[in-house]
């Protein structure tokens, strides 16, 4: 009896325990049984498992959890295997009532896959989470089984076509995530659908068109990022009705107007970015009911007038971004009272007066401070030596108009950045005193200042210095410490240093970027094959001779080399063939030979003018893929139009001028020439009348402008520079404006009529055709050119009468149509400009 007793407990204790661990809380899966798993959920699982391939490569950028830590990236579908329990594979997660599969996390797993509407995907019914996020898909994702969503996370892939109308019917989502995609259509008023959403994330894709007013429904949102995208016209007053948002990016978008008084009610929001757009006005008093924001970005805008005194009602904020704008009037001494206040950037503005502090009792907690390129003017308050957390200043342009107490720096001894430049003072810097301040510094820029550098032994290295910037100090020695294995970038152009550049600064192992250019040097003095990592070599305006130093072919990371206007001659060494450059200016010397060929897709610039090259151009340019500048001209190459290089999608500038180029100029199309100067040359025949429809950078311009980028062509680290004729003169551009086009094939031997679908090409602004056997009209298609400013059609054969819709084009300050046989009829061209 007793024994049966036992037996009797243990099966109702053993019953017990499983009952009690396959209980089901709130439906979450506990502890899965060998069933659980249904079978049609696994064989989709397999079925888009198959479809896609796990990359074995390093991932091509970082993986980020929800907290935001960084994580491996992991293949989850490593455990998923056939007849298994899909419950209990990586990243699913199942409904222990239903056995149906509610959770597909997927997030970086290093998986590549394209989809297409027959995704498996389709049939877990039950999918409440779905995150894709992090990885290589691509292709149209198709959801409209998947009603049951609350979060969809799709973000850093590769997906494109519409999405916002398939989202629309997922009415249950709380969270969206698409970023960092593809997607690319307009934002709908559909998306009021979404009532339950409190998370939307749509940044950078290409979605375009304006905010929908409609947006001020969802109410619940916390958190809305449209950063980076096409999205125009006016913020919609109704996002002042989302009273539960913290957090608001707007950035990186096309968006103009003022920001609406409504954003005054976003009392629970405390990141604001509408940094990057075309936003104007003043200063948006209603921002100041934000009491508990704490991040506030304004920078790259059009806002005008002062930061209010009252900025202090903003107490929370630690960050106020508005640099590159129009504001004006004295810097409010206010701002840096907010105690929480840590990071200061209101640089590139039009800021007066004098810099003040106002009254500081405890140290603040000031760590950045870029008030830099405004009208600032006067002593630099003594005050600032009480920002001892301050890790990065900038003071640059600050207009001193008079002596300097440096010292007051040398409390500050957190610095890790500091930009002294263009101070406008009186005050020499000695460089070996000034350094002694700081024991953290890593990056000093001290150009345009009078700095004297003495090679001191007594002066111990700072060590901790990489990045420094002596531009236009009037130093007349490179500064020993450079020798800091640490250096990284050196800036001592514009100076009074000659003789040869030691050798040296080739064995530096981390030296990336090098500045020679517009001093004296003769030279280069011996060199080692040592920490060869110099990626950027600027020496141009010097007095270098003799041929090209054989070493620099040594520089194998080498990715930018100016040595222009220089003395050196001989051939281009053979062995630069071998270099992957994005940047070769030779210009300006009095090299010899032909052009070397070119194995690397990577050059976007090749300038090698005013030499005395000879031969052909290389076929093999039609590799650089890239390429969008190639100038050639005042040399002594003879060749015909190079055709071949409209196969080229990236080329902008093509300059051929002044060699012995010759032959007809074949009838092709150039997608984004901008400028091209084929002139003085010995180019024949004649141009169909069509010979421009494909020039379509010249037809339409301004769609492709980027209104953030730099208004320059080239890169931060580069511009590119040319000469041009322009209204009878010779014109240095020193840099060139992405929006500038002109067009010159004078000095030839083109005949028959010119081409009336020039007319097309509305965005050039300078037209020569001189000096060639043109015959006929000047085509009335000209008047269609509304952005000239520059005509020139003399020293042809034309007749007949200028066109009466010429006299239309306002910009037109200069035409010259002498030495033709062309009627003037004064009272039918009254806006005619002097020839």
């Amino acid at each position: 009896m007793k024994g049966f007793w036992n037996l009797t407990s243990t099966i109702y204790l053993t019953l017990s325990i499983l009952f009690l661990f396959s209980y089901n809380y709130g439906d979450v899966y506990v502890v899965p049984t060998a069933h659980l798993c249904r079978p049609e959920q696994r064989d989709a699982l397999l079925q888009f498992k198959n479809k896609f391939e796990v990359l074995n490569s390093s991932f091509p950028y970082d993986c980020y959890d929800i907290n935001g830590n960084r994580v491996k990236p992991h293949p989850k579908t490593e455990s998923w295997v056939s007849y298994s329990n899909c419950c209990t594979w990586a990243g699913i997660t199942c409904n222990a009532k239903s056995r149906e599969v509610t959770k597909l996390d997927l997030g970086c797993s290093n998986l590549l896959v394209r989809f297409h509407s027959c995704s498996s995907l389709q049939n877990l019914h039950s999918l409440t989470t779905l995150d894709l996020s992090q990885n290589r898909f691509s292709g149209q994702i198709i959801l409209r089984n998947l009603h049951s969503l609350t979060t969809l996370l799709l973000s850093n892939n590769d997906f494109s076509g519409p999405i916002m109308s398939l989202i629309g019917n997922l009415s249950h989502l709380t969270s969206l995530d698409l970023s960092q995609n593809g997607f690319s259509e307009f934002v709908p008023s559909s998306i009021v659908n979404l009532s339950y959403l409190t998370f939307l994330d749509l940044s950078s894709n290409s979605f375009s068109g304006q905010i929908p007013s409609s947006i001020g429904n969802l109410s619940h949102l916390t958190y809305l990022n449209l950063n980076l995208n096409q999205i125009s016209g006016k913020i919609p007053f109704s996002i002042g009705n989302l009273y539960n948002l913290t957090y608001l990016d707007l950035s990186g978008n096309y968006i103009v107007g003022e920001i609406p008084s409504s954003f005054g009610n976003l009392n629970q929001l405390t990141t604001l970015d509408v940094g990057l757009n075309r936003l104007n006005g003043s200063f948006p008093i209603a921002l100041l009911n934000l009491t508990k924001l704490s991040y506030l970005a304004l920078y790259d805008n059009q806002f005008t007038g002062t930061i209010p005194h009252n900025i202090t009602s903003l107490s929370k904020l630690t960050t106020f971004y508005a640099s590159n704008n129009a504001f004006t009037g004295t810097l409010t001494s206010s701002l840096f009272t907010i105690p929480s206040i840590e990071y200061v950037r209101l640089s590139d503005n039009r800021f007066n007066g004098i810099l003040e502090f106002g009254n500081i009792s405890s140290p603040p907690q000031l760590g950045l401070l870029y008030v830099g390129n405004n009208n600032l003017r006067g002593p630099i308050p003594a005050t600032i030596s009480k920002f001892t957390n301050l890790v990065e200043l900038d003071l640059s342009h600050y207009k001193t108009q008079g002596p300097v107490d440096f010292s007051i720096f040398s409390h500050l001894k957190l610095l890790k950045l500091l930009d002294l430049s263009h101070l406008d003072t009186t005050t020499a810097i000695d460089l070996n005193d000034f350094l002694s301040y700081f024991k953290r510094l890593g990056v000093l820029d001290l150009s345009g200042n009078h700095v004297s550098a003495t090679n001191k032994s007594t002066i111990s290295d700072p060590s901790s210095l990489y990045q420094l910037h002596l531009s236009g100090c009037g130093i007349t020695e490179l500064p020993e410490f450079v020798r800091l294995q640490n250096m990284e970038k050196v800036d001592i152009s514009n100076n009074k240093i000659k003789g040869k550049v030691p050798g040296w600064l080739w064995k530096l192992p981390n030296l990336t970027y090098l500045n020679l250019s517009n001093n004296t040097f003769t030279g280069f003095g011996n060199s080692m094959k040592h920490g060869l990592s110099t990626k950027q070599l600027f020496a141009s305006n010097n007095n270098f001779t003799g041929n090209i130093p054989s070493f620099i072919c040594d520089l194998r990371g080498l990715l930018i080399l100016d040595l222009s206007n220089n003395n050196f001659s001989g051939v281009i060494p053979p062995c630069m063939e071998n270099l992957c450059l994005i940047v070769l200016n030779l210009r300006q010397n009095r090299l010899r030979g032909g052009l070397p060929e070119n194995r690397c897709d990577f050059l976007t610039t090749l300038d090698v003018g005013h030499n005395k090259l000879t031969g052909k151009l290389p076929k093999s340019l039609i590799n650089s893929s890239s390429l969008e500048v190639l100038n050639v001209e005042s040399n002594i190459i003879n060749d015909t139009f190079p055709f071949w290089l409209s196969s080229l999608p990236q080329l902008k500038i093509l300059v051929l001028r002044s060699n012995a180029f010759h032959g007809p100029v074949h009838h092709t199309s150039f997608p984004k020439l901008q400028i091209v100067d084929i002139s003085h040359n010995h180019f024949n025949g004649s141009l169909p009348s069509d010979y421009f429809v494909k020039w379509s950078a010249m037809l339409s311009l301004g769609k492709n402008y980027n209104q953030w980028d730099d208004k320059y062509m080239g890169e931060s680290y580069y511009h590119d520079s040319m000469v041009l004729m322009n209204k009878g003169l010779e014109m240095e551009l020193v840099r060139i404006l992405k929006i500038y086009t002109a067009l010159d094939f004078s000095g030839n031997k083109f005949e028959g009529e010119i081409p009336s679908s020039i007319g097309l090409l509305k965005e050039l602004h300078v037209l020569n055709l001189s000096n060639n056997a043109f015959t006929g009209h000047i085509p009335s298609s000209m008047g269609s050119l509304t952005a000239l400013e520059s005509l020139d059609v003399s020293q042809n054969q034309l007749s007949g009468e200028i066109p009466q819709e010429l006299g239309s084009l306002s910009f037109l300050s200069r035409r010259c149509v002498s030495f033709n046989t062309i009627k003037i009829d004064a009272k039918s061209y009254k806006q005619t400009a002097k020839q």
